[in-house]
């Protein structure tokens, strides 16, 4: 099983290399998108600004070999954090900027109803998700994981939306739709659940 992590600079590599060599994946870092034609997964890390990500990843070629190897082919991705939200159709963080368009939904600020939660949503946080979810199978009721981020995902269809997470308000912390799979959270900060969502997606037969 080749896992191909995408490498156009904006991501925390070395963590994400890290968690899935301990869960057995062979790992190939990608500087290249030619290089994402010979993977059989693809995990697409990300921290920053969306702006910032969605130019680079044009700039590079990154958004149009993507689109043809996940779209396209339909090999398995797991998109963390910004990569995450780069797959929406648009992103509200700090102006409007439209997305790969892979998910129905977009990208806004979080607006916690209690004074007392502060924005970034920094931490660690329980999680709820589908019972029936192949990515969070063998982990117990409401586990927790680590996040960092101030915008999440704001999904129009319901099924889209995999797990969510309370901070002042629902917010949507993994989404699953046919081949696609990404987390708000972070899988390679959150210890042993973590590890255990980047081993059932090495697993995942969409």
């Amino acid at each position: 099983m080749r896992v191909g992590v995408v490498d156009y600079g904006m991501g925390n590599l070395f963590s994400v290399l890290s968690a899935l060599e301990t869960v057995g994946a062979d790992v190939t870092i990608c500087q290249d998108p030619d290089l994402l034609n010979d993977v059989d997964r693809i995990i697409l890390p990300g921290v920053g600004a969306f702006k910032d990500c969605i130019d680079t990843i044009t700039k590079t070629g990154f958004s149009e070999a993507l689109t043809k190897e996940v779209i396209e082919k339909g090999k398995p991705i797991y998109g963390i954090c910004l990569g995450m939200q780069i797959m929406a159709r648009k992103s509200f963080e700090f102006g409007k900027y439209n997305g790969l368009g892979w998910i129905e939904g977009d990208v806004e600020l979080i607006k916690p109803n209690e004074k007392i939660l502060r924005i970034p949503h920094v931490g660690w946080n329980d999680v709820n998700y589908r019972t029936e979810s192949p990515l969070f199978a063998g982990l117990p009721e409401s586990p927790d994981f680590y996040f960092v981020h101030s915008f999440h995902l704001q999904c129009d269809q319901n099924e889209d939306v995999e797990a969510t997470c309370d901070y002042g308000q629902t917010v949507t912390a993994a989404i699953k739709k046919n081949n696609i799979f990404a987390s708000q959270f972070h899988p390679e900060k959150s210890q042993d659940y973590g590890l255990k969502i980047l081993e059932n997606f090495l697993s995942w037969m969409p």
